[in-house]
């Protein structure tokens, strides 16, 4: 009775009563909406961060992988050399100095006899002593393993925090003759440094890599490299990648991911400062307040306003009808609110019709830019991607792909099994590029690829790369298939594209006379 009074003393009418309902339910959900907006958007932003950085430390990781294999084939390269001539000392020391400069990965190379003595050594600089016998942990774990190995960090003859690199050196009997050895110094510019340094900073992330023993190896802070790390590295050993949460000695709490170096056992830990993303929440309810806010009260002003605005949502939709081919259009039908059951299924009705008209032209462009077979993009597909990369201004690469006798395949197999190998090719061309590359078929066995942002340098090792997984595949039915590729640059080849084009088809002619399955650029 006392609630049915107080109502009728406040002499309601329909519209004080819907705006009423409506500030009570909109302050009621704008408040539960803000508590539960920050805690959703604290745990998001936590999971984030720690999501990206496993996946950073893991893909620093299979990069580090990749350069420390190719790191041990260099050497055995040399040990299997060496094996041949170990008595020719000049061709010993012409060897150590090959390896140094070539690649630049070492910041020193020697090489020992069985009995540790030093043979050969470079730089020069370092002025070791030839023929004396060296008892480093690096020489000395050589000696005794007689395998491939990467030392753990020690400090060597030269007084310098270093990993030894080494393989052994056997003669065409098999016969133990010594080591090839090399150093990277983790004090000094070396290519940990040089893979590890140059990765983005975001939101005060910062990396570091340290071994099985929990000894920093690498650190943006030069004076951490040798100490221990406060990792736990004991709980880790059976995880080749993860993420967790991390304490330093100051009780700050950081989001870590980590992934495991396969060559060298060694962990990649990529973190950030928990405090930091905390106050990012805190700014982002802060701006999501003031948005609602401005949002809630221009509800309540349409609300007051509803009764004069009956006949507005059908007269909006009843001239979008009439333009379901513009862009914007299901943006401006989403933003028509139904005020009642005609409006609402009208605009259902809309949004179905636009919805269909875009999709069937959606098919319609994807069937004119891409090649049936391969669903690789075809010749009007890569003419729109090079005129929209010159407009603007995006460097590329122009990767000229064709394989090699695919005549003799369709003679021998059959049409059916040549377009297999298309299929097949094309598939492996799609997952060796990067997803903003442009994979085209642009004719019978002719592929191209507009790689984007890339440098020439860069081009030629990812061409390599799938010319060589491709050479390694057996093709059903028909066996070994190889490539011949050719290879220009827009604008360093020439600011004509016409000219960067026809320079590929000469780099991939130049491959084919040069006897296939090879690269020319």
């Amino acid at each position: 009775m006392i609630f049915k009074k107080l109502i009728y003393s406040l002499d309601l009418n329909l519209r004080k009563l819907i705006l009423y309902l409506s500030i009570f339910s909109v302050v009621s959900l704008f408040i539960v909406s803000l508590v539960v907006s920050y805690y959703i958007e604290k745990q998001e932003l936590l999971h984030n961060a720690l999501s990206v950085n496993a996946e950073y430390a893991a893909k620093i990781a299979n990069s580090s992988d990749s350069h420390f294999k190719m790191m041990q084939k260099e050497l055995a390269y040399s040990a299997e050399i060496l094996g041949k001539k170990f008595n020719n000392q000049k061709y010993i020391q012409k060897e150590v100095e090959r390896l140094k400069y070539q690649s630049n990965y070492f910041n020193s190379v020697t090489i020992s006899d069985q009995d540790g003595k030093f043979l050969s050594f470079t730089p020069l600089k370092l002025n070791f002593q030839k023929n004396k016998v060296i008892r480093s942990l690096g020489f000395k774990l050589s000696l005794e393993k007689k395998v491939p190995l990467i030392s753990p960090p020690y400090y060597g003859t030269s007084k310098n925090l270093l990993i030894f690199i080494s393989q052994p050196i056997f003669d065409q009997q098999h016969h133990y003759l010594g080591f090839i050895g090399a150093t990277i110094y983790l004090k000094q510019d070396n290519i940990l440094n040089k893979m590890l340094s140059g990765h983005y900073s975001y939101k005060h992330n910062y990396m570091y890599v340290v071994d099985q023993n929990k000894y920093i190896l690498f650190h943006p802070d030069m004076n951490k490299i040798g100490q221990l790390s406060n990792i736990n590295i004991q709980s880790l050993v059976h995880k080749n990648r993860g993420e967790m949460r991390l304490n330093d000695e100051h009780g700050n709490e950081w989001l870590a991911g980590f992934a495991r170096i396969p060559t060298t056992g060694w962990m990649v830990i990529s973190q950030q400062p928990a405090s930091e993303l905390l106050k990012e929440t805190s700014n982002t309810v802060y701006e999501m307040l003031v948005g609602m806010l401005l949002f809630y009260i221009l509800i309540f002003f349409v609300i007051w306003k509803i009764s004069y605005l009956i006949s507005s949502p059908l007269s909006l939709l009843a001239n979008m009808a009439s333009n379901l081919h513009k862009p914007d259009i299901e943006a401006s039908i989403e933003r028509v609110n139904p005020w009642f059951v005609e409006v609402r299924k009208f605009k259902s009705a809309l949004l179905i019709s636009s919805q269909h008209f875009k999709k069937t032209i959606s098919e319609l462009n994807l069937y004119m830019h891409t090649d049936s077979l391969t669903h690789l993009y075809n010749r009007r597909g890569m003419g729109l991607s090079v005129a929209h990369f010159i407009e603007t201004n995006v460097p590329f690469a122009v990767i000229s792909i064709d394989i090699d006798y695919f005549k003799k395949i369709n003679d021998n197999f059959g049409h059916d099994q040549g377009d297999a190998i298309l299929k097949e090719i094309a598939d492996y061309i799609r997952s060796n590029f990067r997803d903003e590359d442009i994979c085209c078929r642009s004719g019978g066995e002719e592929f191209v690829v507009l790689a984007a942002r890339l440098k020439l340098e860069n081009a030629i090792r990812l061409a390599e790369h799938l010319r060589k997984k491709i050479e390694c595949t057996s093709m059903p039915l028909v066996g070994e298939v190889t490539i011949s590729i050719g290879i220009s640059h827009w604008p360093t080849t020439s600011q004509n594209i016409k000219t960067v084009f026809k320079r590929a088809d000469e780099c991939l002619y130049n491959a084919k006379a040069d006897g296939r399955n090879c690269i020319r650029f």
